[in-house]
């Protein structure tokens, strides 16, 4: 007989090997895992490739982050408990990870406080911080009111290029807001992200980390994408032009070259010592494809 685990687990795939180096994907805000389908074919021919969801989104129900009541909320931290829950459930201790934007900083901040877990980073769009809390707070206000149309109708300027928000990747994943995020989860992952502000343990990670910035984004401009890189020891800045928010799904070429890259240069190689102490200069490439 079998038992549910004890802690509840986000929805979840796994493709690729079951021998091979494991490597977790978290999604952004508003979106599910399928938002790494245009690079799943090909990570998954060489790694154990976890995709989780968001709390009510996809897959994933919003009973994930317990009883709250009406208005549940959480933080990086707690979704960052999830993923670790994840992991070990799947008998998964060090692994490579990469994130968009709030997928990003759960990735972030698993590097900083849990250094022993994380092989490699790779931050896709993301932010040590993301705006004032007060404008999460209002987006998560509206959400819990009114649904999640008013944001499904505002997403496809934040998300992609006017000359790529018309086409039919673009308009799958818009079209996916409606049907797969409810407004409770999206409202408890504004409540993270209003709460969330990395920036004075950035020199804390000490994985080998690429951080990829769409020279039009704007939710998460390239100067958040600098900060990061300023922050982090051993990092990769690259910039690319023609992409905004989810820079993997509006450029998946160039993001894929750079994640195996990536991921091939910073092969797990057991583990790392968890003193941290202040950051060496970096060699950030601000490359725009």
């Amino acid at each position: 007989m079998t038992h549910p685990p004890a802690t509840p687990l986000p929805h979840h795939t796994v493709d690729g090997p079951e021998d091979a180096p494991p490597l977790l994907l978290g999604p952004s805000l508003g979106a599910s895992l399928a938002v790494w389908d245009p690079q799943l074919p090909s990570l998954a021919r060489h790694h154990r490739v976890i995709r989780w969801d968001l709390p009510g989104h996809g897959g994933t129900p919003i009973g994930v982050l317990g009883d709250h009541g009406p208005a549940p909320t959480t933080t990086v931290p707690g979704l960052a408990r999830l993923v670790l829950g994840l992991a070990d459930s799947l008998g998964v201790d060090r692994f490579a990870y990469a994130g968009i934007s709030l997928g990003g900083a759960v990735g972030a901040w698993l590097a900083a406080h849990h250094p022993e877990r994380i092989a490699s980073l790779a931050l896709i769009c993301s932010s040590a911080r993301f705006g004032e809390p007060t404008g999460w707070q209002d987006r998560a206000a509206l959400v819990r009111e009114a649904g999640i149309g008013p944001i499904a109708e505002a997403a496809a300027s934040r998300w992609f290029t006017p000359a790529f928000a018309g086409s039919p990747q673009a308009t799958a994943l818009l079209d996916a807001v409606r049907r797969s995020v409810a407004p409770a989860g999206y409202a408890a992952c504004c409540d993270a992200l209003a709460a969330f502000d990395l920036r004075a343990d950035l020199a804390r990670i000490t994985a080998p980390t690429l951080v990829v910035a769409g020279l039009a984004d704007p939710a998460t401009p390239p100067a958040h994408a600098r900060e990061l890189a300023d922050g982090i020891a051993d990092v990769r800045l690259l910039e690319l032009s023609g992409a905004a928010h989810l820079a993997n799904v509006e450029r998946p070429a160039p993001v894929l070259a750079a994640l195996l890259g990536h991921l091939a240069a910073h092969p797990d190689n057991g583990p790392v010592a968890t003193a941290v102490g202040a950051p060496a200069p970096h060699p950030a490439e601000g490359t725009a494809q």
